[in-house]
């Protein structure tokens, strides 16, 4: 069976930058851990970088959320540090917004995708919905203790939206 990871926007602004968490902090060895073993079993890895330019507070996404954040280049926009070895070897998809819209073609051909990192209440659920919706046979899981949200209502709240859409949470 072929099995894909897919690694959440896990970028130094949603970490410690000006979107940090606490909870965020929380995750990093474990999703680091998960995406380690990832690795040792061949599965197909992906990750996504939420990027924004200078221009963010005139877009819609920045007139709702007025705070700078994944500017590229800048040090926000960078995957968090013990990620970077793996992000080598791996596909690396930029994003404007919520959902990678590329995402499903490069799993098409993955009947277990595990999906992991930031925000679970924002682009977590975006992608794993996007997923779901494109490869309904596909065996869609989240592992919650791989996720933050904004807040820990807002993440729980996420997780019970996606068990409704049957995508698996762990």
């Amino acid at each position: 069976m072929k099995k894909a990871l897919i690694v959440i926007d896990m970028q130094n602004d949603f970490i410690d930058g000006s979107l940090g968490t606490p909870e965020a902090k929380t995750i990093v060895l474990a999703v680091t851990e998960k995406v380690k073993a990832a690795v040792q079993a061949g599965e197909k890895l992906i990750f996504t970088q939420d990027t924004h330019h200078s221009d963010y507070l005139k877009t819609a996404e920045g007139e709702k959320l007025p705070v700078e954040h994944c500017i590229k280049p800048s040090h926000g926009w960078g995957l968090v540090s013990s990620l970077i070895p793996y992000a080598k070897d791996a596909i690396v998809l930029e994003k404007p917004t919520f959902g990678a819209t590329g995402l499903p073609q490069h799993v098409a051909d993955c009947e277990e995708i595990t999906v992991v990192g930031l925000c679970t209440d924002i682009c977590v659920i975006s992608n794993a919905m996007l997923l779901k919706s494109f490869l309904p046979e596909a065996r869609i899981r989240v592992d919650s203790t791989c996720c933050a949200g904004v807040t820990p209502e807002s993440h729980n709240r996420a997780l019970e939206a996606m068990k409704m859409c049957h995508i698996e949470v762990l």
